[in-house]
């Protein structure tokens, strides 16, 4: 592994202005008022990812409530996601301009507002808007986590606080679908969208109460950025579509999805290019000049790209195969949520220690993620939900320890002025990378079937004998005619096939976790924890006294 090294300096932008380098203000001492406003940032961010993920697991509950199609209903999850990830890549701009509290608040109080509307819409235009609008407020709220942990939290915890921010990749999704499964059961439909009122207002009262007020910087908008909204918007829109789309439509079979991606792949280079020469940008291109925050940026993608997969692979086979409910399926979630509550702060307390490298804590943990997707590729249709377990409690640990050396890593010398620029960073990734993670996954699992199913049939076609043994079987065992017992060959060789497909993505995802720790010893640098940098140095000892 690499040596410590100084950061590297941010080169400043050709045509950097005064009003760039304005400083935010000044962060106010550190006392109960603003612990109590942290906290009800951290409860927003939460409740904006539970929002998605609670809804995206109930979504065939939704279909049928609202009495819309499949294909209806994924642009339910497109709208919202679309507009969740690019509203990440502007959020802290428009926050150091209308003010860090005011931001929130408006952002907080329209997402609730949004929830209770959304059952009553009833029209499908209408439902695909409010979504669309709920995941633009949701997208505001965790960028604002990052920017006040960097800002007012101490240099002694910040590390804590970062890892109240690694609730929302690790605590939040976990716990999406114990409550789909008590909302949709023991409830009712509607409660998906109006569970987030109650803390919703808990959140707003918190962080009125807590954060300070900075003054409007409307002066902001004389430079605003306007070509990078034109450019940063439509890019970000036209690739989340393809990529949650692709697998419906059959990715290269659609020419409009290929014709999205390319010109959202184009579109989002031209972006950088204009970010790298505005003088007040949305994304401080010359912060990639940091070795250990462009490797944070890398590997944060593929880490969720993992963690999107570990848990969409057994819960897609339970419910398929298995015939499971999300009820069935909350033990195995909350194994890996609850925890999480300790282990997160557990983690925090290690990277804190000076001794402790966190470039081996964050190796460890990828090192468990790949033992247990590596453990994961040995399913067979035998496996219930006991048997992935075992696979849960590796990622109790291998979470927090693959994503708050992370966070420590990225974070490490950033200036309070630099927070906003590292948390526009460091949320767009994290969201693009969760949805490339969903597409990768489900379009992964969908062609590895699709082969599997191909090669089983095909070995079935070439042994007319065990074909005709098989069906005799079937007929005799269950007594059925031997119609039924061709549809019931079909649907064991489709189960085949998903067991098959399901371990060919763990083994993927085991090569990806391969790959991370490879790079741990090419690219990050040693860094020391925030409060070595505050700890007093130990005095020289006093020169012997002069002899006469």
């Amino acid at each position: 592994m690499n040596t410590v090294v100084n950061p590297v300096p941010v080169f400043a932008a050709p045509s950097q202005t005064s009003s760039q380098a304005a400083a935010p203000p000044k962060a106010p001492a550190f006392t109960t008022r603003v612990v109590v406003g942290l906290v009800g940032v951290l409860i927003a961010v939460v409740i904006a990812q539970l929002n998605d993920h609670v809804t995206d697991t109930a979504m065939a509950d939704i279909r049928g409530a609202l009495g819309i199609s499949r294909d209806h209903a994924s642009w339910l999850g497109t709208a919202y996601q679309v507009t969740q990830v690019s509203a990440m890549m502007f959020a802290p701009w428009c926050s150091a301009t209308f003010s860090l509290r005011r931001f929130t608040i408006g952002a907080v109080a329209a997402f609730a507002l949004l929830g209770v509307v959304f059952p009553f819409a009833s029209t499908f235009g209408a439902q695909v808007a409010l979504r669309a609008l709920q995941g633009l407020a949701g997208g505001c709220l965790p960028p604002m986590l990052m920017t006040v942990a960097l800002r007012f939290l101490p240099p002694g915890i910040k590390l804590y606080g970062l890892a109240a921010y690694a609730l929302t990749a690790t605590f939040a999704p976990n716990l999406g679908t114990p409550l789909a499964a008590l909302w949709t059961d023991y409830v009712g439909w509607r409660f998906l969208f109006w569970q987030i009122v109650p803390l919703a207002l808990v959140s707003i009262g918190m962080i009125a109460w807590g954060l300070p007020q900075d003054p409007l910087r409307l002066e902001r908008f004389e430079q605003f950025n306007w070509r990078g909204v034109l450019l940063g918007f439509p890019a970000m829109a036209m690739l989340v579509i393809a990529l949650e789309q692709g697998t419906r439509v059959g990715w290269t079979d659609a020419p409009w999805l290929c014709a999205l991606l390319v010109g959202g792949a184009a579109m989002l280079a031209l972006f950088f290019v204009n970010e790298w020469f505005q003088p007040l940008p949305f994304f401080k291109i010359q912060l990639l000049a940091r070795r250990n925050l462009s490797h944070a940026l890398l590997t944060l993608g593929g880490v969720l790209l993992i963690l999107v997969a570990v848990p969409s692979v057994p819960a897609g086979y339970l419910i398929e195969v298995r015939g499971y409910r999300p009820l069935q399926l909350a033990p195995l979630a909350l194994c890996v949520a609850l925890p999480q509550l300790v282990a997160l702060p557990a983690v925090a307390a290690l990277c804190n220690l000076r001794r402790v490298d966190c470039r081996w804590v964050l190796a460890c943990g990828l090192g468990l993620i790949a033992l247990s997707c590596f453990a994961g590729s040995f399913m067979t249709s035998d496996w219930i939900r006991d048997n992935f377990y075992t696979l849960q409690i590796m990622q109790i640990v291998a979470q927090p320890m693959a994503v708050i050396p992370l966070l420590m890593l990225s974070t490490n010398g950033m200036t309070p002025q630099e927070g906003p620029f590292a948390s526009a960073w460091f949320n767009t990734v994290k969201g693009f990378a969760a949805v490339v993670g969903t597409g990768v996954t489900e379009g992964l699992t969908s062609a590895r079937e699709r082969f599997h199913s191909n090669v089983l049939i095909d070995q079935l076609g070439n042994r007319p004998q065990v074909f005709a043994t098989t069906q005799r079987d079937f007929t005799t065992r269950l007594h059925v005619d031997p119609h039924a017992a061709l549809a019931l060959l079909d649907q064991h060789i489709r189960e085949q096939a998903l067991v098959l497909a399901s371990a060919d993505v763990f083994r993927l995802m085991t090569g990806v976790a391969l790959v991370l720790i490879a790079l741990i010893a090419v690219i990050p640098t040693r860094v020391y924890p925030p409060r070595a940098a505050v700890m007093p140095a130990t005095p020289a000892p006093a020169p012997p006294p002069l002899k006469p």
